[in-house]
């Protein structure tokens, strides 16, 4: 899947005297069937979810989520992290269960 199925924001809060941190928000374009619900036709819509979610700072990990079914639809994601300056790239891929994944590069403003 392109990354074009994700959107991405990564700003550093607060200034350089103070221990800051980075905010990341992450909107991911992903339909989340759960498998129980049906369509027009009364057939069941097959399982297709995101399973795993890896977000990196300069190629090391920081979150590492494993999901299921009881995510929405097009998932928000928002975590904050430490550690991160202006002009670190930050890193989100996330996997389903049909063998999909997208990932997404920005860097820290």
């Amino acid at each position: 899947m392109a990354s074009d199925n994700m959107k991405m924001r990564a700003q550093l809060k607060g200034d350089a005297a103070s221990v800051g941190y980075t905010e990341v928000k992450v909107l991911m374009s992903h339909p989340m069937e759960t498998g129980r619900k049906k369509d027009d036709f009364d057939r069941l819509i097959p399982a297709h979810f995101v399973q795993l979610v890896t977000a990196t700072l300069n190629g090391k990990i920081v979150l590492e989520a494993q999901w299921g079914t009881g995510i929405s639809k097009n998932p928000y994601l928002t975590f904050r992290l430490t550690g991160a300056k202006i002009g670190d790239t930050i890193a989100v891929t996330w996997h389903d269960n049909l063998g999909e994944t997208a990932t997404q590069n920005i860097i820290v403003t």
